[in-house]
């Protein structure tokens, strides 16, 4: 257990390193110049040099590289080339944002996922398992935007249920914060949860072919008892995998869920950024996602060691 997860620290510092290189290089090809942005209108040659200096951009591209990782190594993540605020400040005011919409979009999708999943592989080829799989595939062929539009429409502006955009901190207001995500996490728990459905799906079906299940049918046992306490168990350590993964996709895909819905979170201070070619900010946002993916990863694979004896005692 201690050698694999050695191990795989191990193997995720160079991915991270060269994730860092090509984030810092990528952003590069971004068409404009920042300090042209931030000069304005006084496009006064002075000025400009002296903004160059400031962020180092006077100098070659292996040398900014060199500073900014040095930078990061002690925490410091640079300053936002539009506000003058640290990226780090930044990063902390919105990831907690970030955070309450991804834990609400996964606790929809277990309770959509998980359920349908079970029934589908204990009802394989009746009309329920049919209908479980029109669901998994319209999930995840239907463009997140659109659905979100779609239940703005319906949901805020026709009955008048929810709030259509914006975000209260639960610091301030717990209900009212917990439906201005709502249907944001709909929107993507509902996306997750026809992904966790599959992956259920798939996994109970080669637990109950198993010959312990038959073991126990054979002894008796009730068929639900079966499905839930060896099959369901049995199955969990791929499930428990997938959705530690899944969780670490919302972390960094929930730009345009964001965008939608006028949420001010890790999404959408990415793609301000982008616009507003604030390099500084996209760098550290775009890094800190990258290692919190990374860091997804290997509790994936540290849960499910966990829950595999066999590969314990290896």
């Amino acid at each position: 257990m201690l050698r694999l997860s050695v191990h795989r620290v191990l193997v995720a510092i160079p991915t991270l390193i060269l994730v860092s290189m090509l984030i810092f290089g990528l952003q590069k090809l971004l068409p404009g110049d920042p300090v042209t942005a931030m000069a304005g209108e006084v496009q006064d040659p002075q000025v400009i040099a002296l903004l160059r200096h400031q962020y180092h951009l006077d100098e070659s591209i292996p040398q900014q590289y060199a500073l900014w990782v040095g930078a990061v190594l002690h925490g410091d993540l640079g300053t936002s080339l539009r506000t003058s605020v640290p990226v780090r400040t930044l990063i902390a005011q919105k990831l907690p944002v970030t955070l309450q919409l991804s834990l609400m979009a996964l606790v929809v999708a277990l309770l959509i996922g998980v359920p349908a999943g079970i029934v589908s592989a204990a009802r394989r080829g009746t009309p329920i398992d049919y209908i479980a799989n029109v669901f998994a595939l319209s999930g995840m062929s239907i463009p997140t935007f659109w659905f979100g539009i779609i239940l703005i429409l319906v949901v805020s502006v026709k009955w008048r249920l929810l709030p259509s955009s914006g975000y209260v901190p639960p610091t301030e207001d717990l209900w009212l914060s917990i439906k201005t995500l709502l249907l944001p996490a709909l929107v993507l728990g509902a996306s997750l949860g026809a992904q966790l459905m599959r992956h259920t799906r798939s996994a109970m079906l080669g637990v109950l072919r198993s010959d312990y299940i038959r073991t126990a049918r054979a002894k008796g046992l009730l068929w639900p008892a079966v499905i839930i306490k060896h099959g369901f168990r049995n199955a969990l350590g791929p499930i428990v995998t997938v959705l530690t993964l899944l969780f670490g996709e919302l972390l960094a895909g929930a730009v345009l869920t964001e965008q939608v819905f006028t949420i001010p979170g890790f999404g959408k201070l990415i793609v301000d950024s982008v616009f507003n070619r604030d390099y500084a900010v996209v760098q550290g946002v775009v890094l800190c996602t990258a290692a919190g993916f990374i860091v997804m990863n290997l509790l994936a694979d540290v849960l499910y060691t966990l829950l595999n004896p066999r590969l314990r005692q290896d």
